[in-house]
């Protein structure tokens, strides 16, 4: 007998606008142009360092990939993500369940957070309609178009709505994508019974997103460049809601995985930036990595010279360079440290605020398109 399941249809989801949210973005915007708080000069060297290997990688036609934690998002930094995907700095951006959440919490109302030990308590936490029924609706849309997490809802922030499809379109692709393309078919189906279930009204469904300029995945979409997300199935509030369904997710989310991958692939030569992410971005760079490289080496060449660069507010005096501490030794137990150092190149740790290293960052690249040939 199979186990019993929850039946999220029973939740009681509550409007946004009934939530108090402790984060602003009117107040918590960072300007791209603000003056960065103190930096140690050892981090100054480090981030002068990054700069030039940016620059390089940039000028071969290298990869630079950003990946972050949330707080990235929920610290107002979207503004930095952008310009410095603008100006051309960065190849690809990626993050987990919750950086997506806020993201987009931010572009759909200009706030996000909420106090959860107190929502908790009154069984609210996550609770919430728009957030739950529409970044869930842009997934079972998404996934039923090809496209990743990140750009399913990138492109909902975009071009602020979805299109629908009617049912017959639906049974139709089914049908007829059956034979050759059992996976297309699939997808229709799961969108056929979302749109049942929830009785959606075909067409298109427009969703406005005021503060959408300041979205790093909605920009990054507008601008072609990848954003990929990183979900862990249950870690996000999105997973409260009914409409969300597990093949829709986990197709979208597949596709992002393999997006990484193939941007990883093309790392020799490049930089990975990893920002506050204790887990989702050394997983999941190491499984990419070891996949590239394992083609790679296939066709006589290895991956070997990329630059990881590790930034957190954890304290860590190890050095890296000797390869991994003893079991002993607490740094032994910062797993992202751990990883990336397994991952050959060259890494580096940096001990710093967010919004310090990225404000740093961005003012010392300065404009690409402005350099011309001297990038």
């Amino acid at each position: 007998m199979p186990y019993p399941i929850f039946n999220r249809f029973g939740v009681a989801m509550q409007p946004l606008t009934s939530r108090e949210n402790k984060n602003i973005l009117e107040k918590k915007r960072v300007s791209p142009d603000r003056k960065p708080g103190p930096i140690a000069a050892q981090a100054h060297e480090t981030i002068a360092d990054l700069v030039e290997r940016v620059r390089s990688a940039r000028a071969q036609g290298k990869p630079v990939m950003c990946a972050f934690g949330a707080h990235t998002i929920k610290n107002g930094l979207g503004p930095v993500l952008v310009k410095l995907l603008r100006d051309g700095w960065l190849t690809h951006l990626a993050t987990n369940g919750a950086g997506i959440i806020h993201d987009w919490e931010f572009s759909y109302q200009g706030k996000s957070c909420e106090d959860v030990q107190k929502m908790v308590r009154q069984g609210r936490f996550g609770n919430w309609e728009e957030t739950g029924f529409l970044i869930n609706l842009a997934l079972n849309v998404g996934a039923y178009e090809g496209k990743g997490y990140g750009e399913a809802v990138g492109a909902m922030i975009h071009t602020e709505g979805l299109d629908i499809p009617d049912e017959q379109t639906l049974k139709s692709a089914v049908h007829s994508e059956l034979a050759e393309h059992p996976q297309r078919a699939a997808a229709a189906a799961d969108l056929l019974w979302i749109v049942r279930q929830f009785e959606l009204e075909p067409g298109r469904r427009a969703i406005a997103h005021p503060w959408k300029e300041d979205s790093a995945q909605g920009q990054a979409y507008a601008a072609g460049i990848p954003f990929t997300g990183h979900p862990m199935f249950g870690h996000d509030i999105i997973y409260n809601h009914p409409m969300n369904h597990g093949a829709c997710l986990g197709r979208c989310a597949q596709r992002d995985f393999l997006t990484f991958a193939e941007s990883v692939s093309r790392i020799d030569g490049g930089v990975y930036l990893s920002i506050g992410s204790a887990v989702m971005s050394p997983m999941i760079f190491e499984k990419s990595l070891s996949m590239a490289q394992n083609i790679a080496l296939q066709k006589g060449r290895s991956i070997d010279n990329h630059f990881l660069l590790v930034v957190d507010l954890a304290d860590c005096d190890w050095d890296w360079s000797r390869g991994e501490p003893p079991e002993d030794n607490p740094a032994y137990y910062l797993r992202y440290n751990k990883t990336f150092s397994r991952m050959g190149g060259t890494m580096k740790y940096l001990r710093a605020d967010n919004r310090d290293f990225l404000l740093t960052l961005v003012q010392l690249l300065g404009d690409k398109t402005a350099l011309g040939d001297r990038v």
